[in-house]
């Protein structure tokens, strides 16, 4: 086979890789928006995105490599947007105490073969309207800084409008977003000054802190949105494209990568459903070499690790204003998707109610809106739904 006749047939896998560092460079805007509002120094900052990136990317290749098939392991995006919605309830430490305890968690789950009944014990549409209502305050919260920056919020929130507007999904609308962002930032001199030497990544472990509120508002949450909501639905559409994938290999992987990643800072190591759906799909190629652009695209993700130190300062050479445009909309799709779940069925009213409490300031005998929205959400669907519980568990069975 000729060197154009390779790169042809090698084409499409390239492309899946690319649309996934295009995702992967743009929403690192997520963690820096959650690594301000925890107040994180540089190094922890460092050293967490070092475990949300370079660890799943190591993962990802000895997988993809040994199985041959397309298995790209990511940090899970989902649970750095609910960590950055509990808007300072817990502590870092507390953060990667539930954490860690959450990995132990999965690890012991997918040792049972326990994932199908987790999601009978935790109905996935309770935690998707927990969801919606953690991913809704980005989504506000960049407009309410339009007043502060509105220059660079405008220019950014246009870009991405025509983007999806002209070019549909044919290149992810957030990558025209993030460019013009910078380019408005620049010419109206809002970047900020570098105060500390940049430098790659330097790992610090976080000792864990074990406390009951925060292990039971994030512990079972973490649990959900690893197993139920990124690896299950994962390994069906794997299965969906001819694929066998190592499920038990994979919960195993997820649950010990997550207690060790954690200790770096409060992760999720799993599948992503977006993300699988690009390099295992027919998009990606020819099904025998699919698996390929899973090496492009985690080759970026080590290199985004180890340049985490660069990444952590400059969070605070952007304007928050533009992390915050960056992040709002690097998530519009998954409050969208989290919508949509909560109105399909069979379950409403708990799901409605797990928004509703999710968007609240509760804080009752210790413990914030998140632990109260899965508690009140399944509560209500409980008392109310009991058919479409029957439903979910029905659906989960076959």
């Amino acid at each position: 086979m000729s060197t154009s006749d390779a790169l042809q047939r090698n084409l499409p896998a390239i492309g899946a890789a690319v649309r996934n560092i295009i995702i992967f460079t743009t929403v690192l805007s997520i963690p820096l928006t959650a690594a301000r509002a925890l107040d994180l120094s540089a190094v922890e900052t460092s050293s967490w995105i070092l475990a949300l990136y370079g660890l799943p990317a190591l993962l990802s290749l000895v997988l993809s490599v040994h199985y041959r098939q397309p298995l790209l392991v990511t940090g899970n995006l989902f649970v750095i947007i609910f960590i950055n919605g509990l808007g300072g309830q817990l502590s870092y430490p507390q953060l990667i105490g539930a954490s860690i305890l959450a990995g132990a968690v999965v690890l012991l789950v997918g040792m049972l073969g326990l994932t199908e009944r987790l999601a009978a014990w935790i109905p996935v549409p309770i935690v998707f309207g927990l969801l919606a209502g953690a991913v809704l305050p980005f989504v506000s919260d960049f407009f309410t800084t339009l007043g502060d920056a509105p220059a660079v919020v405008c220019g950014t929130l246009l870009a991405y409008l025509v983007s999806r507007r002209v070019l549909g999904t044919r290149l992810p609308a957030i990558l025209p977003a993030l460019a013009t962002g910078l380019t408005v930032t620049a010419v109206t001199g809002q970047f900020g000054q570098v105060t500390e030497p940049l430098s790659l990544a330097v790992p610090e472990i976080t000792l864990p802190v074990f406390s009951l509120p925060a292990i039971l508002t994030a512990t079972p949450v973490l649990v959900v949105l690893i197993t139920l909501q990124a690896n299950l639905p994962s390994v069906r559409f794997l299965h969906s494209q001819d694929y066998h994938p190592p499920e038990f290999v994979i919960d195993v992987v997820g649950g010990i990568g997550t207690m060790l990643g954690s200790f770096l800072g409060p992760t999720g190591i799993s599948l992503s459903l977006p993300a699988t759906s690009l390099v295992a799909g027919s998009g990606a190629g020819e099904h025998e070499i699919r698996h390929r652009s899973v090496y492009l695209a985690s080759g970026a993700a080590l290199l985004v690790g180890l340049l985490a130190g660069i990444a952590a300062g400059l969070a605070a050479v952007i304007p928050l204003a533009l992390l915050l445009t960056l992040a709002g909309l690097s998530v519009v799709d998954v409050l969208g998707n989290a919508l949509k779940r909560i109105t399909q069925g069979p379950l409403f009213l708990g799901p409605l109610f797990a928004f509703a409490v999710a968007l609240s300031e509760i804080s009752f005998l210790g413990f914030g809106n998140y632990f109260w929205s899965l508690v009140i959400g399944t509560g209500v669907s409980l008392l109310l739904e009991r058919e479409g519980l029957r439903a979910l568990r029905d659906e989960g069975d076959d």
